[in-house]
């Protein structure tokens, strides 16, 4: 399996979400907390731009990491940030070193896993806040749900006081892929 093509799909999925955004949704809550929709597409946005500057090498300054700006046109906005990850992963960094955040620093290709789960977990999100249909590749939710089984959960604590995604919730061992995933990273699949 090729990651890139992995999350040029997990990409493209989200993408096709967000084209059914209306201007008047943008102030919805979403199932992340504290965030509106606007608020969660800044932040993929920015997601895009700071994978691309880790690809390109840039380390220490987390300001690479919130640099997403929806100006007038979110989906555009998103479609070029995700234009700009796809080109920077196109060059030979999956075997490099790329600090992620301030999470740490991981191999290009591990870190793309962690885009794609990223992609595939805000993707529900968007269309649980605009109430449309979520049905990703059943390729997608499978790498994405390894990946979220390796992160740690639980809240903030003093060595590690930022979690990526809020602490788990306990999901049925025989639900779906996409809900024991959903539950992995702090989401209620069947409150959405």
């Amino acid at each position: 399996m090729d990651i890139r093509e992995l999350d040029r799909r997990a990409l493209a999925t989200m993408g096709t979400v967000i084209a059914r955004i209306g201007p008047d949704q943008l102030r919805l809550p979403t199932p992340c907390a504290d965030w509106t929709l606007h608020g969660l597409l800044r932040h993929q946005v920015s997601e895009n731009l700071g994978f691309a500057a880790a690809a390109a090498g840039v380390t220490g300054d987390l300001r690479a990491w919130d640099q997403g700006d929806l100006g007038g046109d979110p989906h555009q906005a998103f479609l070029d940030s995700a234009d700009a990850m796809t080109r920077a992963f196109a060059e030979d960094v999956l075997d490099h070193s790329l600090q992620i955040r301030e999470f740490g620093f991981f191999p290009g290709r591990i870190a793309l896993g962690m885009h794609v789960l990223d992609c595939v977990v805000h993707g529900w999100d968007v269309a649980q806040a605009i109430g449309v249909a979520y049905e990703p590749d059943a390729d997608l939710v499978g790498h994405s749900l390894k990946v979220a089984a390796r992160i740690p959960t639980g809240a903030p604590s003093d060595d590690r006081p930022r979690t990526p995604f809020a602490p788990a919730v306990e999901i049925a061992a025989d639900s779906p892929d996409l809900e024991r995933l959903l539950g992995l990273v702090g989401r209620r699949p069947a409150a959405g």
